[in-house]
């Protein structure tokens, strides 16, 4: 039976691909806000789900609050010994994967003469190398099975400019030119998409913006609101679904109509 949740105010119908049922999925950052909400997503799709976080205390509420996941592997996605690692976890855990959401990531708001060195290498390390890390295990995995999907958290920082955030805007417009490419080369064996969320209600957004920049962000948007970070695990589970399937290469934008009248 399926089951019925209520986000921001509205019921959603869950199990909605019945092909999503026993994947092998593993989410990054799915320790909180989009990760923890795409891993939640997956479950009740019916999926086998293994979350990569590096906070160890996040992993440990997830486990507690979804009993449902295959397990969780405490990784710096930024460190490809430790991806390497993590991901013959994943091997251990569910023989396996056919499809990564790839979605760690780190901001930082600073201005540009601010940003010293090691924030820019970290966020970079994080946000494009994880994403490279993450995508090469998975891939060398897939491609030899014949079959698997690839999905990014990209921005839409990644396709237009931002002030303060000159380091996270740089790496999420080298995730989407990363995806494009691996799209390229992999069809039609893998799919690869990236998703662009605008403004989301996560924990790292709340501890960025005062409430009173929450507001001012919120009338600036077609929507008058922040997503909530389970209308973006609803993208993500179509787009590993079979109703997906000639889908490829693409860069969506989820943003309340944030980016509709920039060209």
């Amino acid at each position: 039976m399926d089951t019925i949740y209520v986000a921001f105010g509205r019921r959603f119908s869950m199990g909605l691909y019945s092909d999503l049922q026993n994947k092998r999925v593993v989410v990054t950052g799915g320790a909180s806000g989009i990760g923890y909400a795409t891993a939640a997503r997956f479950l009740d799709e019916g999926s086998r789900v293994v979350i990569l976080d590096i906070h160890s205390e996040g992993l440990d509420a997830a486990e507690t609050a979804l009993p449902g996941l295959e397990g969780v592997v405490q990784t710096d996605v930024g460190s490809p010994e430790e991806v390497q690692r993590a991901f013959a976890e994943v091997d251990r855990l569910m023989g396996g994967i056919d499809v990564l959401i790839s979605n760690a990531g780190v901001s930082y708001r600073c201005p540009f003469l601010d940003i010293p060195p090691e924030q820019w290498s970290r966020v970079m390390d994080i946000n494009l190398g994880g994403m490279f890390h993450c995508s090469r295990e998975a891939m060398s995995r897939m491609d030899a099975q014949g079959s698997g999907v690839i999905l990014m958290t990209a921005s839409t920082n990644g396709t237009e400019g931002h002030p303060y955030y000159t380091d996270y805007n740089a790496s999420k417009a080298g995730v989407i030119l990363l995806t494009q490419t691996m799209a390229l080369e992999f069809a039609p064996r893998v799919r690869v998409n990236a998703i662009c969320p605008g403004y989301v209600l996560t924990p790292m957004q709340k501890a960025e913006y005062t409430p009173e920049m929450l507001e001012a962000t919120n009338r600036k948007i077609p929507m008058q609101r922040h997503a909530q970070p389970d209308e973006i695990a609803a993208l993500f589970a179509f787009l590993a679904s079979e109703q997906a399937s000639y889908i490829t290469g693409s860069v969506i934008p989820i943003d309340g109509g944030e980016t509709a009248g920039l060209q």
